[in-house]
């Protein structure tokens, strides 16, 4: 496992400290993981759409098998 330093506003670190029962650790690791459930989607769903456009225009399938095939 890696470690990561983060640099939080002096206000919010005050407010985090008044919740010392929260693990914040897992809170900021949940938040990061979402995150990246949420590019890794809006990626997929690009991708499919432009699979989808080049299909539409006709010559997407030569166009798709070169890109996987690259």
């Amino acid at each position: 496992m890696v470690n990561m330093t983060m640099a939080i506003p002096d206000e919010l670190h005050s407010k985090m400290r008044k919740h010392a029962e929260i693990k914040w650790v897992e809170v900021a690791r949940q938040t990061f993981r979402e995150k990246i459930n949420i590019l890794e989607a809006e990626k997929e769903s690009l991708i499919a759409y432009a699979y989808k456009r080049l299909v539409e225009e006709g010559d997407g399938e030569a166009r798709i098998k070169k890109g996987l095939n690259a």
